[in-house]
């Protein structure tokens, strides 16, 4: 559209519109177009929101039963659903207590004699792969300041080879 005083009916016509004649646009009606298209992304977000809802009601329980067949609680999983294959995810979320984790430094710097910084990062945060690789002793210094929580499940439909 190079017509800058045209204003755009719809939103394929605010896309067919360069940034240069959307800029020039009255306030007012920029407003009113950013308004829309808030209000749209909104409802897409919630209708996203209630599918993945109905995708984890359907296929929650069979990812759980996958995922304690194999011995894990988070991760990623597959199965057959008519035809589709169903990748499950359920990500792994894993906080540390900040105080508790400044007190342990503190412990392994004075009283170990050893760097805490091999062990942890400066900013208290402990990286879950070098948690798992560190010897019995110290995982059960710091499990106590560990809280793992699951992140939101994701769910792929790969439809039959046939579509």
């Amino acid at each position: 559209m190079s017509d800058a005083s045209s204003t755009p009916s719809s939103f394929a016509g605010i896309d067919a519109m360069s940034v240069g004649d959307l800029a020039i646009l009255p306030a007012a009606k920029l407003a009113s177009l950013k308004a829309q298209v808030e209000q749209i992304y909104e409802e897409a977000h919630r209708l996203d929101d209630k599918l993945d809802a109905a995708l984890d009601y359907r296929y929650g329980p069979r990812a759980h039963q996958a995922r304690a067949a194999q011995e894990k609680d988070t991760g990623t999983v597959r199965f057959e659903d008519n035809g589709f294959i169903v990748v499950a995810d359920l990500p792994k979320r894993v906080k540390w207590d900040q105080q508790r984790l400044k007190e342990l430094v503190d412990l392994i710097g004075t009283q170990w004699g050893e760097d805490p910084t091999d062990y942890v990062k400066v900013k208290f945060e402990v990286s879950e792969r070098a948690y798992e690789s560190w010897p019995p002793r110290l995982k059960d210094l710091f499990t106590p300041a560990r809280t793992v929580q699951t992140g939101k499940p994701a769910y792929e439909l790969i439809p039959p080879k046939s579509f």
